[in-house]
């Protein structure tokens, strides 16, 4: 299979290997790239989601989205384009990477949902075949690291508007509910860098939204880059040591479910203990399911090998063990 893979990519085909009746069947399709016509369920997708972040952000800002409509729009904006921007670029990283090592994928589906941010993320769906370790690499890092870019850019300037005042209304509300981020140690490293505080003496005071947009990119790069199947971790270590991986994939669920009792019985966080539990269980799936396996198994150079510690470094600093603490 090695050995044929590279003779039928050269002209243009990508070939499998199948069982049919018992016996071995090598299947060659033409290779197609990029969408065929208008990709609507993508815009469509997209939409919702400006909407669903629009809808989020204007609470963040204190305006009722249905009652104000224009006002919410014209005021949530900003946070919509962070949340939209961090992600969106994450995404576009693994397809630009893709096209380039030739491997069929599609545009990023983005997920609205009625969550504090107003959606569950993006993703893209890999249709074709991993040719080598260094595509599989490449891919995967790509992700997490165009993300940062865009989250280090998105969190300097949410720190350079100005703070959210909470309206003395909602300050008197019986229903009032408390919402704290856990800021991991990457976005103090930049307000830090900025001279700018994450929290005030005010308490009907707090950091501008855009700054969330960025603690999302950051939450969103060390959830992708937890070392488990089809997760860009899964990738990138796949790639990186070969069918070892399996053996720290092995580890994760144990190790969030242990980060999970952490949580419960030390730092008395609830809600945060009940999304490493079911990051734990998600964890036991993406292990069962495994990683990319490339057609060409080859040992990874050096340089990217760095590069895959490097980015993991860069995890760890967007990690906070209660990222959302609430206070009823």
């Amino acid at each position: 299979m090695q050995t044929l893979w590279p003779l039928f990519r050269e002209q243009g085909y990508e070939v499998s290997l199948s069982t049919r009746m018992g016996e071995y069947v090598l299947v060659a399709e033409p290779i197609h790239l990029g969408p065929d016509g208008i990709p609507w369920k993508n815009v469509v997708l997209f939409v919702a989601t400006v909407l669903s972040t629009l809808i989020a952000g204007a609470s963040w800002y204190h305006v009722h989205p249905f009652s104000q409509p224009v006002k919410a729009v014209l005021t949530a904006w900003p946070f919509a384009f962070a949340v939209m921007g961090v992600l969106g670029t994450h995404e576009l990283g693994h397809y630009v990477m893709s096209r380039y090592h030739g491997v069929d994928a599609t545009l990023p589906y983005f997920i609205p949902m009625p969550t504090l941010i107003g959606t569950m993320g993006a993703v893209i769906r890999m249709k074709g075949q991993m040719p080598d370790r260094e595509a599989l690499f490449d891919i995967g890092v790509s992700g997490p690291l165009a993300g940062l870019v865009a989250t280090v850019i998105v969190t300097a300037v949410g720190l350079t508007l100005d703070p959210v005042t909470v309206p003395q209304s909602v300050m008197n509300s019986a229903n009032l509910v408390e919402i704290q981020f856990g800021y991991p140690p990457l976005l103090k490293g930049i307000a830090w860098v900025m001279g700018q505080p994450l929290t005030f003496d005010n308490p009907a005071k707090s950091v501008n939204p855009v700054v969330i947009g960025g603690w999302v990119g950051m939450f969103v790069t060390f959830l992708n880059l937890i070392p488990v199947g089809q997760l860009d971790g899964g990738h990138i270590v796949r790639a990186m040591i070969g069918e070892r991986q399996e053996s720290i994939a092995a580890l994760v669920p144990a190790v969030l479910f242990g980060l999970a009792a952490y949580v419960f019985y030390v730092l008395d966080v609830s809600n945060a203990t009940v999304l490493w539990v079911i990051w734990g269980f998600l964890s036991m799936f993406f292990a069962y399911v495994g990683p990319a396996t490339p057609i060409d198994d080859g040992d990874l150079d050096t340089r990217r090998k760095i590069l895959g510690l490097l980015t993991f470094v860069l995890g760890i600093l967007c990690f906070t063990p209660t990222p959302i603490k609430i206070i009823p």
